[in-house]
């Protein structure tokens, strides 16, 4: 991890630990991919408090001398600090290998178990990072994501200290998609099958009609797909 101090200053997303643990993976209130529910270890590993944003991808961008995906200069989605859009997961792993390389760490998209163990924030079986209270609850609910994503930070942080877990954008993962995963997945540190032709994404969307999802909800799209609600947040091996 040599340089990763130096570097978070320009790259401010944070990243938090979270310590190996025991989780009940799935839900038994949603629909038959989440299913069945199972109990799941997870090493430890780090997460972003934050999902990357569009002055982090830009450096990226600047650095590997890549081109912008859409709507970079949308005004809607243009402010350094709201999550970037319209990534691939390409475009996305691409982005942890090249911050592997400038700060000597191996950084890399969450695994679907590892993204659903933080979105939990250590409490075991509720539906969302906060409880089980709805979605229209939140503060500020109908007012929120009018026209785009919020800024990062803009709720409330679940747990670990984690914010924007199941809002904002979906956020890409590590694990191709299989509909029936959980029936034949290992019981520790479960990284999806082998190949596939969707990869795995997770949480809610500015876009969509209920705007928050639950932390067990699972989504998939092909890798090469840029869609205005799609980001990501990084994660990093532990050594």
């Amino acid at each position: 991890m040599t340089g990763l101090n130096n570097l978070m200053i320009q790259l401010p997303s944070s990243l938090v630990l979270i310590q190996g643990t025991r989780f009940l993976m799935g839900s038994k209130d949603g629909g038959d991919d989440e299913r069945p529910v199972h109990r799941v270890w997870v090493d430890a590993f780090r997460i972003g408090a934050f999902q990357v944003t569009n002055a982090e991808y830009g450096r990226f961008l600047e650095s590997a001398g890549r081109n912008p995906p859409p709507f970079w200069n949308d005004p809607r989605f243009d402010d350094p600090e709201q999550p970037v859009v319209a990534v691939s997961w390409l475009d996305a792993a691409a982005y942890c290998e090249w911050l592997s390389g400038v700060a000597g760490g191996r950084f890399r998209l969450p695994a679907e178990a590892e993204w659903e163990c933080a979105a939990r924030g250590g409490a075991e079986g509720k539906l969302y990072p906060w409880g089980d209270d709805p979605p229209q609850s939140r503060p500020d609910y109908s007012a929120r994501w009018t026209r785009g994503p919020e800024p990062r930070g803009g709720g409330v942080p679940n747990g670990y200290g984690l914010y924007d877990m199941c809002e904002n954008v979906h956020e890409w993962c590590l694990d191709w998609y299989q509909p029936d995963y959980y029936s034949v997945s290992p019981e520790r540190n479960p990284r999806g099958p082998e190949s596939g032709s969707r990869r795995v994404s997770r949480g809610g969307s500015w876009r969509h009609h209920v705007k928050m999802s639950r932390c067990a909800a699972r989504s998939s799209i092909p890798p090469g797909y840029q869609y205005a609600d799609y980001g990501f947040r990084i994660a990093c091996e532990v050594e």
